[in-house]
C-alpha cells in the first residue's frame, strides 16, 4: 500500500509540476521579450560583509526583493522606464538609486551601505516578501535591542515565548507559547539553517527540541511564524515556528571570555577565514567562510555541583559557483554532560528535609551530542525562477537519568529511570519559486517537495544511581515523512494581496520492540493542510491581515503502531491583526487568534505512555510594542493573553494543565553611538492551573534582568545580571504524585525546579 501510494503521489506531483512549467514557459515566451530586470549586491561599507535579507524596493511600486545569503537580489519582469530603487536594512543608512531601464535590459546595482544608529522611523510595516512572517518588523528590532547571552536567549527572541529548564543545563527547555505548555517542542517547530531541531519519537518526548548546539553569536536572523498558516511548515507547527539562520560571514574575528557566579566559565572563538580580498579559494568568485567554537562550564546554584560541560563547534562556507548559483556548506558538532538535582516536592522543603536548592536524588543528569552536516544549493534560473535544494544529515545521542516520583513505584530502590537513544536523521527539501505575469499583476508561486527519515534505537529502563536494573521498553523506530506544498501569492490590487496554499504530508511509522512482538508494528497516515491568508495595506503605515490554516503534530511511533493514539491530530487556527506605526518612532503588532486541536495528545517520555487530553480550544490576544523614546533610548513590551479549555469536560474540570494565561516581556534599552549599550528587562508569567481542576497551581513570577556592554572597534567589555532582585521563584513546575522514602502514602502536589538566584556574569571580547 505504501509503495502504491508513493507511486501515485509522485506521479501526480510530477504531472502537476510539468503542467505548471509548461504554462509558465508559454507565458514567459509571450512576455519576456520586452521585460527587463534589476540585479545587484548589498554589502557593509566598512567590513565588506554581504547583508542577508535586506529589503530592496521600487519606490511607488509594489515590486521588490530581499537579498540572499551572499547579499544578492533580483527584481524581474520590469517594463522599460525609470525606477527609483531603495535598499534599506535596520541599523544601516538607506541607499537609493535612479535607473533608466530599456526594454529587455538587465542592469546591475551594487550598494555599499553604512551602519548607523538604530532608527525605528526606518522600519517598514508594508507587506514583506515573506507575508506570513507577521512579526517581521518586531523581530528585526528585537535582534538589535534584546541582548542574547545564551542559546536559551535565542528562543526568548520569539515574542510571547517563555522557557523553563528543569533537569540541568544540558536538557532542552520546556516551552510556553500562545496558551500552550509545548513541553519540549510538541507544538512549536524550530529549524536552524533549514535543519529541523525537533525530534520525532524521541526518548524523552515528542518534538523534543534541544537548541543548545547553537552558538548564539553565530545567529544572524530569526523569522517568527505564529499559528499553522505557513505551508512550508508541517509537523509541530501548530502554535508556531521559528526559523534561525546563521551568519554567512563574520566581517572580523572574535575571542571572548565570560566569568560568572557558581563557577561559571565560557570561552568563545570565532575566526573569519575570508581573505582581505573577500575570497577564500577563488579570486573570481564571491566567497566567505568562518569557524566558531565555544566551551561552557558551570556548577550552577544547587547544593550538589552540576558539573555542566558543553562544547560547540561550527564551520560554514558560502560561495558563488557561477553568476547564478550559490552553494552554502556547514558542519557542526555539539557535546554536553551534566548532573542534576531534579524536581523537588514542596513538602520536602516545608518539612525541612532539604532546602530549595537541595536534592532528593542527586544522581540525575545525563549526556548528549549532535553532529550536523548541511548543504544548500541555490540557482537563479531563467524566466524569473529560483531553485533551492537542501540536503542535511544529523547524528544524535541522548542519555538522561530522571527521578520524578522517588519511591512511588519501588519503595526500596526508588523510581529513577534512564532514557537513551541513538539516532540518524537525514532529509531533503527542494523549492521552486517563480514570478509569473498575470496581466498587470505578478503571481508569486512556490512549489516545494521533501522528505525526512529518522532511524532511532531507543530504550526506557529503570536504574539505581545510574546503574540499569530493568528494561521497560527497548527497540528501533523507523519513521519517514514525505511532503509537498504549493504556495501562491497574488496582489489583487496594489493594496490587497491573497496568499493561498496547500500542503500534503505522508507519514510512515514502524517500531520493532526487542523483546515483545506485541508492541511492534507498522502504520501510515496522510494529512492535507490548506491555508488562506489575506493582507490589506490600508496606508503605508498600516497593514491589516486575516490568516487561517490547518496544521498538525505527529505522535510517537511506539504509540501509533500500538493503536493507542491518533497519529496526526489536526489543528485549525485563525487570526485577525495588524502591523502599524501610529508615529514614526512607534511600531505595533496586534492580533486576536484562536486555535483548535482535534486531540491534544501528550507523550510522557518519563513514563513511556501516551496521555490524551481530548480536543481543546484556545483563544487569545497578542500585543507587541516597540517605541523609540529618544535617539538613544528604546522601550519594548509584549503582552500575551491566552484562554484555553478542554472540550467536552465539566466546568471546573476542563483546565489545560500548565497553559499560561498571561505573559509579558519588556524592557528599556540604551544604545549610544559611543558604543555604550545597556538594557533593563523584565519577565512575567502569571499563576496558572497545574492540573485539570485547578486544585494545584503553578506559581507565577516577575523577574528583572540587566545587561550592559561597551563596544569599540577592537574590543568589548560587559556584564549581565539575571534575577536582579534575587527573588525566590519556581522555574519548571508540575503537579506530580510522589512518595518519599519515609512516607506510607503517596502525595500529589506541586513539584518544581527552583529558578536562578542573583547571577552576575562579566565578559570581555577582542576583535581581530
Amino acid at each position: 500500500m505504501y509503495a502504491t501510494f508513493i507511486r501515485f503521489f509522485t506521479g501526480k506531483l510530477v504531472q502537476l509540476a510539468l503542467l505548471g512549467c509548461f504554462f509558465c514557459t508559454l507565458n514567459a515566451q509571450a512576455q519576456n521579450g520586452q521585460l527587463g530586470a534589476l540585479r545587484g549586491t548589498l554589502t557593509d561599507s566598512l567590513t565588506g560583509r554581504p547583508l542577508d535579507n535586506v529589503s530592496v524596493q521600487l519606490l511607488g511600486r509594489p515590486e521588490g526583493a530581499s537579498t540572499d545569503a551572499l547579499g544578492t537580489f533580483r527584481i524581474s519582469r520590469l517594463a522599460a522606464g525609470t525606477y527609483t530603487v531603495r535598499a534599506s536594512a535596520l541599523g544601516y543608512r538607506s541607499r537609493t538609486a535612479v535607473v533608466n531601464l530599456a526594454a529587455g535590459e538587465t542592469q546591475t546595482l551594487n550598494f555599499a551601505v553604512a551602519a548607523t544608529a538604530l532608527q525605528l522611523a526606518e522600519v517598514n510595516v508594508a507587506q514583506p516578501r515573506d507575508l506570513n512572517q507577521s512579526v517581521a518588523a518586531i523581530s528585526d528590532i528585537d535582534r538589535q535591542l534584546r541582548p542574547v547571552n545564551s542559546a536559551q536567549d535565542l528562543l526568548r527572541l520569539v515574542p510571547g515565548l517563555f522557557i523553563a529548564q528543569h533537569a540541568g543545563g544540558g536538557k532542552a527547555e520546556q516551552i510556553f507559547l500562545r496558551g500552550f505548555d509545548v513541553d519540549h517542542g510538541t507544538d512549536f517547530a524550530v529549524t536552524l539553517d533549514g535543519i529541523p531541531v525537533n525530534m520525532v519519537s524521541h526518548a524523552h518526548g515528542q518534538g523534543y527540541a534541544d537548541f543548545h548546539f547553537v552558538i548564539p553569536e553565530t545567529v544572524e536572523q530569526l523569522r517568527v511564524y505564529k499559528g499553522p498558516y505557513t505551508a512550508r511548515f508541517g509537523d509541530f507547527a501548530t502554535a508556531g515556528a521559528g526559523e534561525f539562520t546563521t551568519k554567512t560571514s563574520l566581517g572580523q574575528s572574535q575571542a571572548k571570555l565570560e566569568l560568572g557566579r557558581f563557577d561559571t566559565r565560557r570561552a568563545l572563538l570565532m575566526v573569519d577565514l575570508t581573505g582581505k580580498d573577500g575570497r577564500v579559494f577563488s579570486r573570481n568568485r564571491r566567497e566567505s567562510a568562518y569557524v566558531a567554537t565555544e566551551y561552557n562550564f558551570s556548577n550552577s546554584y544547587f547544593e550538589s555541583a552540576q558539573d555542566f560541560r558543553r562544547f560547540n563547534g561550527l564551520a560554514k562556507y558560502t560561495g558563488q559557483l557561477s553568476e547564478r548559483a550559490t552553494l552554502a556548506l556547514s558542519g557542526s558538532h555539539f557535546t554536553s554532560s551534566w548532573d542534576a538535582s531534579g524536581q523537588i516536592p514542596e513538602r520536602a522543603v516545608q518539612e525541612g528535609l532539604i532546602t530549595r536548592f537541595g536534592s532528593l536524588d542527586n544522581t540525575e543528569g545525563g549526556n548528549t551530542d549532535r553532529t550536523n552536516a548541511n548543504a544548500i544549493l541555490t540557482v537563479d534560473l531563467p524566466n524569473n525562477a529560483v531553485l533551492t535544494q537542501q540536503v542535511y544529515y544529523s547524528r544524535y545521542h541522548f542519555n538522561l537519568y530522571s527521578n520524578f516520583t522517588f519511591f512511588l513505584e519501588d519503595s526500596v530502590q526508588g523510581d529513577q529511570i534512564r532514557q537513551n537513544e541513538a539516532r540518524h536523521l537525514a532529509g531533503y527539501r527542494g523549492t521552486y519559486e517563480r514570478d509569473i505575469a498575470l496581466g498587470s499583476r505578478t503571481l508569486r508561486s512556490t512549489l516545494g517537495v521533501g522528505t525526512r527519515a529518522d532511524d532511532v534505537n531507543l530504550a526506557l529502563r529503570r536504574s539505581l544511581r545510574r546503574q540499569v536494573t530493568d528494561t521497560l521498553v527497548s527497540g528501533r523506530v523507523q519513521q519517514q515523512s514525505l511532503f509537498a506544498w504549493l504556495d501562491e501569492t497574488l496582489p489583487i490590487t496594489e493594496r490587497f494581496t491573497v496568499n493561498a496554499a496547500l500542503r500534503v504530508d505522508y507519514f510512515r511509522f514502524r517500531f520493532r520492540e526487542d523483546r515483545n512482538d506485541s508492541l511492534s508494528g507498522r502504520a501510515s497516515k496522510p494529512r492535507v493542510s490548506p491555508k488562506l491568508n489575506l493582507y490589506y495595506q490600508l496606508t503605508p503605515a498600516v497593514q491589516l491581515f486575516a490568516r487561517s490554516g490547518f496544521g498538525f503534530h505527529s505522535n510517537d511511533a511506539r504509540s501509533v503502531v500500538a493503536g493507542a493514539a491518533k497519529s496526526l491530530p489536526r489543528a485549525i487556527g485563525y487570526e485577525l491583526g495588524s502591523n502599524f506605526k501610529p508615529t514614526a518612532a512607534l511600531v505595533v503588532n496586534a492580533a486576536l487568534w484562536a486555535l483548535h486541536l482535534q486531540d491534544e495528545l501528550v507523550y510522557v517520555g518519563d513514563a513511556g505512555i501516551v496521555e490524551s487530553a481530548g480536543p481543546t480550544r484556545r483563544f487569545g490576544a497578542d500585543l507587541g510594542i516597540r517605541y523609540q523614546l529618544t535617539p538613544a533610548l528604546f522601550a519594548d513590551v509584549d503582552l500575551n493573553y491566552n484562554y484555553g479549555r478542554a472540550v467536552g469536560e465539566p466546568d471546573g474540570e476542563d483546565y489545560i494543565p500548565l497553559a499560561p494565561r498571561f505573559t509579558s516581556i519588556g524592557g528599556l534599552t540604551v544604545k549610544r553611538p559611543s558604543g555604550l549599550s545597556a538594557s533593563l528587562r523584565y519577565r512575567h508569567i502569571d499563576t496558572r492551573p497545574a492540573n485539570e481542576d485547578n486544585s494545584v497551581q503553578a506559581r507565577g513570577y516577575f523577574l528583572l534582568d540587566a545587561v550592559a556592554s561597551y563596544t569599540q572597534p577592537r574590543y568589548q567589555v560587559g556584564f549581565s545580571i539575571e534575577n536582579l532582585l534575587n527573588v525566590d521563584w519556581n522555574e519548571a513546575q508540575f503537579d506530580t504524585e510522589s512518595r518519599l522514602r519515609q512516607e506510607r502514602d503517596a502525595v500529589s502536589e506541586l513539584h518544581y525546579t527552583p529558578g536562578t538566584p542573583f547571577f552576575l556574569k562579566v565578559n570581555g571580547s577582542i576583535f581581530f
